[in-house]
């Protein structure tokens, strides 16, 4: 857990690699956050290889897995895992304190199911995971470069859907979320636009929010506000 690859993209949406050191980019660890990723970390973390892991050996077994981009200070990862122990969960975070506090939540609350990686999420997705492997993959809250002139930098565009359609099996499902409305407009846009999709709503937009996405503190405290959160569900048939 040395170095990390960010993930960045130029002024065209291109997708550019960096290499940058965690001491530079991280946040100080708590001491519990610390203690949590030297003890967990050996049975739960994931040192990213270019080779496509192999699922059946990393968690003992043949089940559905689910890997989520970003998952911050992952408690709703955790939550998810919990629920669901018949399926495997796979979390991606750059942000170390982030995976000590999921590693935290995980090993407090027994979870065998799960599996995390300290990487950027674009290396270990392409080079990681293998085709048509991924039964769902989730991308809540990603940044929303919210000013115009860089919509261009935000995650969800036609070379990324793609690259998430790959590794879906016919059937995953490719699920967003996003608390600013014009995301989900573009969101919709880019995926109407991608080839081998077929949104889950039957209004051909929105989605309620699916009982397995665990409702945050912080989404909640935004309904109390009447602040929207937009479920985008789109599933692989080709």
């Amino acid at each position: 857990m040395s170095d990390v690859t960010t993930a960045e993209f130029n002024e065209d949406g291109k997708y550019i690699r960096k290499i940058r050191s965690f001491v530079l980019r991280e946040g100080r660890l708590t001491k519990g956050q610390s203690q949590a990723i030297e003890a967990h970390w050996p049975a739960m973390g994931l040192d990213y290889t270019p080779q496509p892991l192999d699922l059946t050996e990393v968690f003992g077994r043949d089940a559905d897995t689910v890997l989520e981009i970003g998952f911050g200070m992952g408690a709703s990862l955790v939550q998810m895992a919990s629920a669901s122990p018949e399926q495997n969960f796979i979390g991606i975070e750059v942000h170390k304190p982030g995976v000590g506090a999921c590693l935290a939540d995980a090993g407090e609350a027994k979870v065998t199911n799960l599996r995390v990686y300290h990487h950027d999420a674009m290396e270990v997705l392409e080079h990681s995971i293998a085709d048509g492997s991924l039964a769902r993959l989730q991308l809540f809250f990603p940044d929303p470069w919210h000013k115009k002139r860089h919509h261009k930098r935000r995650i969800v565009q036609a070379d990324f859907v793609e690259l998430v359609r790959r590794k879906l099996k016919i059937g995953g499902v490719f699920h967003m979320a996003t608390d600013w409305e014009n995301y989900s407009e573009h969101m919709l846009e880019v995926m109407n636009a991608a080839e081998g999709y077929k949104n889950q709503s039957t209004t051909g937009t929105v989605v309620e929010r699916p009982d397995h996405r665990p409702l945050t503190k912080f989404e909640a405290r935004g309904h109390r506000l009447g602040h929207g959160v937009w479920d985008i569900m789109f599933e692989r048939i080709a």
